[in-house]
Parts: structure tokens; C-alpha cells; sequence
């Protein structure tokens, strides 16, 4: 099959290697070609303009806009390409706001990689991939007027907000939350007070407390 017949793929990761890794295991299918990629939301909205991508594969963490925004970004842009998530975070904890910003697939890349392309088939046949789990609870959710099944506080975070919170949870400290962010630690020193104004929690140390409680919670629960 010719290239311009085959389902244009975008990569959107800020790690090489990571993209490295998709294009070959993309192009191993004779339908399938990466035809563009980038290491920022930002330099992927200037890029897939002359790219023209039918889906865009996209992490969640990204220097500058997050990979949801850059999602929500194109909601309303015609010929808007499809968008599959595939991320180190847990899915319980983001792949609902996925896909209720607009993506049709979720990817943890903790999975087996011929998981990438089953989800890449599944989304072309129109449906939407994500795990077992997680679709019960989406169908749960649509069953109760898009109502969150899980009604918890942390619904008010931004999703940058939710990210430095798990990542709090999960025992990182300011600096390395920002280098992993690629955020300066007064940008994450901002969105902790942020949460813990949102939150109604007194100090660090308690912010940290309930962080780590949640993310261990949700762990359990799914």
C-alpha cells in the first residue's frame, strides 16, 4: 500500500526514545504511517497543520500545555484529527477527564505494546478503547447524566492540578515534579497552593497526607 493511502498517525512525546519506539511498532503495519511528530503540545499544533493526521497518539505530560489540553484544543476545530492517550498515569485516575476532553482511546504505557495497535483498530472501527474497568465505569456514568461515579473533591482540580496531586501522592518531590513537568519549581510550588486552596487543607504536610491516601484509594478500587 502506498503512503498516501495508509491512516496518517501524529506522535506527540517529549521523549525521543518513546516516539522511536511507536513509529517502528506503527509501521510495522502496512496501513499505518507515522507521518509527523513532535516533543510539545504546542509544536504539534504547528506540525500536524501541513501533517494532516487522521489520529494523533498523545501523552499526557508535556513541557508547556498538557496533552488534555491540547485535546480540548482541537474540540472544536473542523476536520479535527482523532486522539488516543498513551501515558505512564494510571488510567483510573485520567482516563475519564480523557475522554470526556475529547479522546477516543486510552493507553497506559505500561501495557504490552500490540496494545497500542489494538486500540488504534478499535478507534478506526469507531468505538472507543479503553480497559474493561474503566468502560464500566464510563457506561456507569453516561447512566447517571454524565455524573461522575466517583464523586470526589478532586473533580474541581485542572488537570495539570490532578497531575502535580498524583504525582505528590506518589512521593515526588517540588524539584523533581518540575523537572519531570518541565516547570519551573515556583510554577509547582503555585499549583500546590492552588490544590490546597481548592481542597481545604491546612499545610503542606497534610496536602501530602491526603495526596498519598488517594492515590492509594483509587489504586484499590481499581
Amino acid at each position: 500500500m502506498e503512503i498516501k493511502d495508509r491512516k496518517r498517525v501524529f506522535l506527540v512525546d517529549d521523549h525521543p526514545l518513546m516516539r522511536k519506539g511507536l513509529r517502528m511498532l506503527i509501521e510495522t503495519e502496512q496501513d499505518l504511517h507515522v507521518c509527523g511528530e513532535a516533543c510539545s503540545a504546542e509544536e504539534a499544533i504547528e506540525k500536524m497543520l501541513d501533517s494532516k493526521p487522521s489520529l494523533v497518539i498523545i501523552d499526557i505530560s508535556l513541557p508547556g500545555m498538557s496533552g488534555i489540553d491540547l485535546i480540548k484544543h482541537f474540540q472544536h476545530v473542523a476536520n479535527r484529527p482523532q486522539f488516543m492517550v498513551f501515558s505512564r498515569h494510571d488510567e483510573s485516575l485520567y482516563a475519564e477527564r480523557a475522554i470526556r476532553a475529547g479522546a477516543k482511546g486510552y493507553v497506559m504505557k505500561s501495557e504490552e505494546p500490540m496494545s497500542v495497535l489494538k486500540a488504534i483498530r478499535r478507534i478506526d472501527a469507531g468505538a472507543i478503547y479503553v480497559s474493561s474497568a474503566i468502560n464500566e465505569r464510563l457506561l456507569q456514568s453516561l447512566a447517571s447524566n454524565h455524573q461522575a461515579v466517583h464523586d470526589s473533591p478532586l473533580e474541581i482540580l485542572s488537570d495539570r492540578e490532578l497531575e502535580v496531586f498524583e504525582m505528590t501522592g506518589k512521593g515526588l518531590g517540588t524539584r523533581i515534579i518540575a523537572e519531570t513537568l518541565d516547570l519551573s519549581i515556583k510554577t509547582i510550588e503555585s499549583y500546590r497552593a492552588r490544590i490546597k486552596s481548592k481542597l481545604n487543607l491546612v499545610n503542606a504536610s497534610e496536602l501530602m497526607q491526603h495526596a498519598v491516601q488517594w492515590v492509594e484509594n483509587e489504586r484499590l478500587l481499581h
